[in-house]
């Protein structure tokens, strides 16, 4: 089972955060320019919220005349759901399940070391089952099955 921090040393550990004041036109520029759907919103090294396509998609709809420079924490989720580095993605996948969240941001030690998206947790899924799936049709036929 892929572990977090196995997951974290193929994607890289960057993460791409925001003040809480910063601006919804800052955030959303940031987003596109990273080509990434969600950033964290951090005063100093402390996670208060998170932004992602999903509160701008949710606040555009509801707001007849949004306006580009409102402040990103009165749009953001400000209750963060997170995981430590020795999480499965099996846990990841639970978690985003339940919650009906995208992305979860990994927690060590009180510091901020990551970010996992719903496309990170099932790509290392598929590729755990088609590594079985390998493993199973090998034995099965009499091959190597350690290939």
């Amino acid at each position: 089972m892929t572990s977090v921090s196995q997951v974290l040393l193929k994607k890289g550990s960057d993460v791409w955060q925001v003040s809480p004041d910063t601006t919804l036109r800052a955030a959303l520029k940031l987003m596109t320019q990273k080509k990434i759907g969600a950033v964290m919103v951090c005063q100093g090294e402390k996670v208060v919220g998170i932004f992602s396509e999903r509160d701008f998609a949710r606040t555009a709809a509801d707001e007849e005349n949004l306006a580009l420079n409102i402040r990103v924490d009165e749009l953001m989720t400000d209750v963060v759901f997170y995981v430590d580095p020795t999480k499965s993605t099996d846990d990841c996948m639970a978690l985003m399940t339940e919650k009906h969240v995208r992305h979860l941001p990994v927690i060590q030690k009180g510091q901020l070391v990551g970010l996992i998206s719903i496309g990170d947790v099932v790509k290392e899924i598929i590729t755990e089952k088609d590594i079985s799936i390998h493993s199973l049709e090998n034995y099965i036929l009499g091959r190597d099955y350690n290939q």
